[in-house]
């Protein structure tokens, strides 16, 4: 397939992409030194025997590690599921999850592990700026991505052949914002990030909306810097601009304290988050008395998606547990990426990917699938949530 011309980037995405680049090259240059030259993929013997690996390189550590058993688990449920009906090609598949603690240094060594177990297909990449970096190791191997939640654009503007997502785009995500943002009368908007590749993507995008015909006014863009417990500079800076809404598009650790610190302020307006700050913990950070209310732009989640109530109950039998953000994303990465080893009647990197090319209607939790031609979904399928009770329920669907 002819790749379209490579686009070029604002002078910050260009710095961020220099940083990845030479990350990238360093990791490339590691894994010649690992022994893994001329490996065969796809099976934990390295032959075609064995059982299908798939590998998953997720946050189990780190600031974001309450949302890697989500996936796990979730990506867990269709392997048992496949396995149980006998697996693919006359073999089992095999889940091998990798920390890669939201950290590119620590997912560059992830992916390295799932590339020496000879992983066919990488179903896992939840933090963009994580999961950018071992983009070249796998797409080197011809080891297709399917990515079940990272969402930055930067994850398919390098073009890769072996790069799928199934998750919503940034693009789609600011454009999901700025409908709701219109939709909901705001009059004046600040948009706040934590300066990752995830997080910058998506403010950027609507914030480069915002002004335009029929969208709300700017109020003042900022960043700050994730980790700290005071962003009282931040939150004194942004309440100049007078804002009447505030879409805080980082992680849900930042952001609930953001969200008590502004009202601890005096701020009076409502907040939208972005879907890397739809969970649980982001209430609890904040405070019932300031997470209730709080709205999201965000894909649906497994309590939001109609039918899926026997899906839920599977889960909760099978771990003990409520399934939660990314959940459903990462079962359904396992489903497509075992339906298309099994149309390709192999685990051939390039097959493999020329079937995932070709898949035209499979069934997912976010509806056919179809890929673009960037590997992307036409539709990102973003609704709008809302804190009611301390949890995330259906606000909007913006239909």
């Amino acid at each position: 397939m002819k790749r379209p011309a490579i686009p070029a980037l604002p002078a910050t995405a260009r710095t961020t992409s220099r940083v990845v680049a030479l990350t990238s090259l360093l990791a490339v240059a590691a894994l010649s030194t690992t022994g893994c030259n001329g490996l065969v993929g796809g099976s934990a013997e390295g032959d075609d025997k064995g059982p299908i690996v798939l590998g998953m390189a997720i946050p189990m550590s780190g600031s974001s590690a309450d949302t890697g058993p989500y996936m796990k688990n979730g990506a867990q449920l269709a392997v048992d599921e496949i396995n149980a009906k006998g697996g693919i090609l006359g073999r089992k598949l095999r889940l091998q999850v990798e920390d890669d603690a939201c950290d590119p240094k620590t997912a560059v060594a992830a992916a390295n592990k799932l590339v020496a177990a000879h992983a066919a297909v990488s179903v896992g990449g939840y933090c963009s700026g994580a999961t950018l970096p071992t983009l070249p190791i796998f797409d080197k191997r011809k080891i297709p991505m399917v990515i079940p939640a990272a969402n930055s654009n930067q994850l398919v503007s390098q073009h890769l052949k072996h790069v799928f997502l199934i998750n919503g785009t940034g693009s789609q995500q600011a454009a999901a914002a700025v409908a709701w943002l219109s939709k909901d009368g705001a009059k004046k908007v600040a948009v706040m990030n934590d300066n990752t590749s995830y997080s910058k993507d998506i403010a950027d995008l609507t914030w480069a909306k915002l002004g335009t015909t029929g969208a709300p006014a700017k109020a003042v863009e900022e960043a700050v810097n994730p980790g700290e417990s005071d962003y009282s500079p931040n939150v004194t800076s942004v309440l100049k601009s007078s804002p009447d809404y505030i879409y805080w598009t980082g992680y849900y650790q930042e952001g609930g304290l953001l969200i008590r610190q502004f009202r601890q302020a005096g701020y009076k307006g409502k907040f939208l988050v972005g879907d890397g700050s739809v969970d649980p913990k982001l209430v609890k950070i904040a405070g019932a008395e300031h997470g209730e209310g709080v709205l999201a732009t965000m894909t649906q989640t497994p309590q939001t998606t109609p039918g899926a109530g026997s899906w839920i109950a599977s889960y909760r039998g099978e771990f003990g547990a409520e399934p939660g953000p990314y959940s459903t994303q990462s079962y359904d990465a396992v489903r497509v990426a075992a339906e298309a080893i099994t149309k390709a009647g192999s685990t051939d990197g390039d097959k493999v990917t020329a079937s995932l090319e070709a898949m035209d209607g499979f069934k997912t939790f976010s509806g056919p699938l179809k890929f673009t031609a960037d590997h992307t979904l036409s539709n990102g399928g973003f609704v709008i949530l809302g804190v009611e009770d301390g949890q995330f329920v259906l606000r909007d669907s913006l239909k």
